[in-house]
């Protein structure tokens, strides 16, 4: 056993630093985290604590909480590939409050294969990451610290199976979904329907890539059946090397009643600069829209339903080249009194976040 112990030490202290990165870079499973401490304060002081309804990430007002924090293993091969990441924080308190037990915490879990062995086509199935949108979980990925009205409803997570293809070039993605509805691990009891999705993503450049995706499905039970349809569609420019402009417009329709002709809609207009003076910080500015007036997403119960502009800017810097500082300011301007100040319904929001981020 010392001659196997002081062989080891030998082989090892014998090796460079290069051979031993070398090795751990040929494992195929990695294990990472992020986390998310956040403070927002609410100028409409909600006693509650609980930030507008139709707001799930960053959610509470006036207490230092976690958003989100995750432990995920990743495992990719040349064939093969599988994530499992479990989360916990107010934005899984939110998002995940319609699942039951176990799978409240869990943030992604799925297998993939690889179909072809000349072109990159994989089929993956599992609960993944939303095809839809621009914005995810992860708030270091995205430009604003909180999220746009429109990634908040619609779907941050979805469950079934996705075949997907990269051009060789890289250019062009596409794929095509088979799921169990609208941000759902389960479906809704009730609900033998089958939903559909797709995403296109083309780069033209460097500086310029657009991307499509879209839902189709019922999301009720079958006794209720409504089917929905929407689409997400954005682009992304980088000016310069420290100007980037984000367009985006989502709209949906669904079906007023079961075998109805007629359809409510509602839709999201999105603009979103991004300034990057240096390496360590970064500022971004947003203005948005959004109008659901018959209350498919966010009902009011007021006579114009959720009409509402929205308008932030905010300032990130980089600590570390893992840990991110960031405040925000944001301001939501309704055509009706929807938002709660001093116990009154008022038609304006306002609201100031920070947050400290961390990733490994």
């Amino acid at each position: 056993m010392k001659k196997l112990f002081f062989g080891i030490m030998t082989l090892f202290t014998t090796m460079s630093y290069a051979q031993i990165d070398s090795l751990k870079q040929e494992s195929p499973l990695k294990i990472s985290g992020y986390a998310d401490v956040y403070y927002s304060y609410d100028f409409g002081n909600p006693s509650h604590h609980n930030r507008p309804d139709f707001m799930y990430a960053f959610q509470r007002h006036n207490e230092v909480n976690l958003n989100i924090g995750i432990i995920k293993a990743s495992y990719n091969k040349e064939n093969v590939r599988a994530n499992i990441a479990l989360g916990t924080g107010t934005y899984m308190n939110a998002n995940y409050a319609a699942e039951s037990g176990v799978l409240k915490n869990i943030y992604e879990a799925n297998i993939g294969v690889k179909l072809s062995k000349s072109k990159d086509i994989w089929l993956d199935a599992g609960i993944l990451p939303s095809h839809i949108g621009w914005e995810s979980a992860i708030g270091t990925d995205c430009w604003t610290l909180t999220r746009s009205i429109t990634a908040e409803n619609s779907p941050y997570f979805e469950t079934g199976a996705r075949v997907s293809y990269t051009s060789d070039n890289g250019k062009l993605y596409l794929a095509g979904l088979v799921l169990n509805g609208w941000q759902r691990i389960q479906k809704v009891d009730g609900n033998n329907s089958i939903s559909f999705g797709h995403q296109l993503t083309y780069k033209f450049n460097d500086k310029i890539s657009i991307n499509s995706s879209s839902f189709i499905g019922n999301d009720k039970t079958d006794s209720l059946r409504q089917m929905r349809y929407f689409h997400d569609l954005y682009a992304n420019f980088q000016l310069n090397e420290k100007w980037a402009l984000l367009a985006g417009f989502d709209i949906g329709v669904e079906q007023k009643e079961k075998a109805s002709s007629q359809y409510n809609c509602w839709y999201s207009p999105v603009m979103m600069a991004h300034f990057t003076p240096n390496e360590k910080s970064r500022l971004s500015a947003r203005l948005e829209y959004y109008n659901d007036k018959n209350g498919v997403m966010i009902p009011t119960e007021t006579k114009n339903g959720f009409q509402t502009f929205g308008y932030s800017i905010n300032y990130d810097y980089k600590i570390l080249d893992n840990v991110m500082w960031r405040v925000e300011a944001r301001g939501l301007s309704s055509k009706d009194r929807i938002f709660e100040k001093d116990n009154q319904l008022v038609p304006n929001n306002y609201f100031v976040t920070t947050s400290l981020a961390v990733s490994f």
